[in-house]
């Protein structure tokens, strides 16, 4: 007796399955996966830009002027980056605060792509390669001329 039309698709079935299942699975985990570099990113935008934002209401005509601009960018950094959790391992030296002679502050945050992939796995996946596919170094600036 000859199998008929159902029995015959089984193994067609599962083979497109799988097919359907790798693209689903892998704009699931794109989805997810970029949605934590992508609140780290604006995070670090709004660090370092409310950083610059603070130190315009420090005195120019101070002795320590540099220095206290240092300090409270510093701290306006660790303020508002408090949120993270320590398994994202964020370091005071991951950001970079300086002024040049002409009074332009910037603040730099770089944080490279290598923290980021202790918490979260990178997937390499076939025809599609990593995801999530990130630059070297997630990086936030802002400067202002005080």
């Amino acid at each position: 007796m000859q199998a008929g039309p159902v029995a015959r698709q089984k193994g067609a079935a599962a083979i497109e399955f799988v097919a359907v299942f790798m693209i689903f699975f892998t704009v699931f985990y794109g989805l997810v996966s970029y949605t934590l570099p992508m609140l780290m990113l604006q995070s670090f935008n709004q660090a370092s830009s409310e950083a610059v934002r603070r130190c315009v209401a420090l005195d120019p005509s101070s002795e320590t002027y540099d220095d206290d601009v240092q300090a409270l960018a510093h701290a306006v950094i660790r303020e508002q980056l408090a949120w993270m959790p320590e398994a994202l391992d964020f370091q005071p030296a991951d950001a970079q605060v300086s002024m040049d002679d002409d009074k332009l502050l910037k603040v730099t945050i770089n944080y490279p792509k290598s923290k980021l992939h202790k918490v979260l796995p990178l997937l390499v996946i076939p025809l599609i390669g990593e995801v999530p596919r990130l630059p070297e170094s997630l990086q936030a600036e802002a400067s202002l001329q005080l």
